[in-house]
């Protein structure tokens, strides 16, 4: 046990517990308050620091789980930690996004700012915690535990209709987490062990795989969300902070991906290969109908959001494509996804903190007062759309092209898609960024101050730096994908 990943999980606990301590000493007060920023800065960055050295000590040949701990908890239970390939970078990832996050809301939130920051820590513990955790009792915590900070930040910080978006979202995912929780209880009492590892290699009867798999998927569904259980996410994402937005599409998206990856393939594979064809059909159905739904919106951030339910779908076809091209794809477009809606959701942030208002039609002609934004928003706008060069483009084309493989229909009814995102993505900066400035609030609008170009800096980079050279990923995530992929073309025959 090097303790390393244990560190990494529960540092933002100690950044709470010291928040905690400075508020209990000085008060509530402009000076806490201030003082709560730099101190939840300080936790996210260390944060980042051990997630980084923990790639860097990282074996990328070895497929199996590394940094691994294991101790006795209760009951027969074990806190068991560890990470591959795959969960290695949704680490990094969070680690990533946080303190843009907690940079993204310097200005932005004016209340209960304390408590708003420890918020944040604790679900960087929690989320963090989902992709190193080798327990099944201990991956429902983490998992179920999420929930808590992101309804606290929806429902206190969020925007006028924010308690019924709290509510939404709080009410699917934990229903279809109690299915979950079921087949995690049916899992250990047949198999005999929580170990994640161990029940990665245990074989439960195929009748048994088929009602386990429904179980799973009912909650990965909801977490990521496909079609047509995806309705509270737009609602959540408008009244969602801008941070909270951002994790909400950068990270906890993910976690329904990240849990297909890890349980139904491999622990399913039989249900898994029965199902398949219900997977593309409802990824199909995904990718073209919320792309046709948000060329209709009017609201900016809700038309972001059901772009995010379309390029989810090109992930579940990915991972359920079983084949190396669309894992790949799939871990790739999920991490991609995170930089670039994460970004969009932070543009979005920018003008609403200044004209507060998201409606498309409230703007027009920003590229004559806001340059500099207007070329950020057109990166990120060019990756969401699958632009060579950018990250966007990579996922897309694996998952395309792994789905091929296993579904031809599949893979063409997708690339509508990609075509449709075109469509409501140039639409919406044509609308918002060229043209005569018309609304004369808009005419004293200010570009991009230094904060800002500091928390779009290592995003644009990132999402470049990705599309120009993807083994960055790959040569992470390749042994363990390979050895899932083998793993479960052995069980299934194929």
């Amino acid at each position: 046990m090097t303790g390393l990943l244990s560190l990494t999980t529960f540092a933002p606990l100690v950044g709470v517990a010291v928040l905690l301590a400075v508020r209990a000493l000085q008060g509530d007060n402009a000076k806490t308050d201030n003082l709560a920023k730099w101190i939840a800065l300080a936790t996210t960055l260390v944060t980042l620091a051990l997630s980084v050295v923990l790639v860097a000590q990282f074996d990328a040949k070895n497929p199996g789980f590394q940094f691994v701990e294991d101790a006795a908890w209760f009951a027969g239970l074990h806190y068991r930690m560890g990470v591959d390939g795959i969960s290695i970078l949704f680490v990094l990832l969070t680690a990533f996004l946080l303190p843009i996050c907690v940079i993204a809301s310097w200005k932005s939130i004016d209340k209960r700012i304390v408590e708003y920051m420890i918020c944040f820590l604790v679900l960087e513990t929690l989320v963090v915690g989902v992709f190193c955790a080798l327990d099944l009792i201990l991956f429902y915590l983490f998992f179920e535990g999420g929930l808590v900070p992101m309804f606290l930040i929806i429902g206190i910080w969020g925007g006028k209709r924010r308690v019924y978006a709290a509510y939404k979202v709080f009410l699917y995912t934990l229903l279809g987490s109690v299915l979950m929780l079921a087949a995690i209880l049916s899992m250990i009492a047949i198999a005999h062990t929580s170990s994640i590892p161990e029940l990665m290699h245990y074989r439960f009867a195929p009748w048994l795989q088929t009602w386990l798999w429904l179980a799973f998927f009912a909650s990965f569904a909801v977490k990521m969300p496909m079609w047509p259980v995806h309705t509270w996410l737009p609602d959540a994402h408008v009244e969602a902070p801008t941070a909270g937005s951002v994790i909400l599409a950068g990270i906890l998206l993910k976690m329904g991906g990240y849990g297909s990856l890890r349980f139904s393939l491999p622990m399913f594979p039989n249900a898994s290969e029965l199902f398949q064809p219900l997977v593309f059909a409802l990824s199909a159905i995904a990718i073209v109908y919320t792309s046709l739904v948000a060329f209709r919106q009017t609201d900016i951030k809700k038309l972001i959001a059901y772009s995010s339910v379309a390029h989810m779908g090109f992930v579940t076809m990915g991972i359920f494509s079983g084949n190396v091209q669309g894992e790949q794809g799939a871990i790739f477009q999920m991490l991609s996804h995170g930089l670039i809606s994460g970004a969009l959701f932070l543009c979005v942030g920018v003008v609403y903190d200044r004209m507060h208002t998201r409606e498309i039609a409230f703007y027009g002609g920003l590229t004559n007062r806001m340059p500099w934004y207007a070329a950020t928003f057109m990166l990120f706008t060019m990756g969401n759309v699958g632009l060579p060069g950018t990250s966007g483009f990579v996922g897309e084309i694996l998952t395309m092209t792994g789905t091929y493989q296993a579904s031809t229909w599949t893979a063409l009814v997708a690339t509508m898609g990609v075509i449709l995102s075109a469509v409501y993505a140039l639409n919406l900066y044509r609308r918002v960024m060229f043209g005569d400035i018309v609304n004369p609030d808009l005419k004293t609008i200010t570009d991009l101050d230094k904060r800002e170009i500091l928390i779009f800096a290592p995003l644009i980079i990132g999402t470049l730096v990705l599309g120009i050279y993807p083994n960055l990923i790959f040569n992470l995530t390749a042994s363990s994908v390979d050895g899932l992929v083998g793993a479960w073309r052995a069980a299934v025959g194929g």
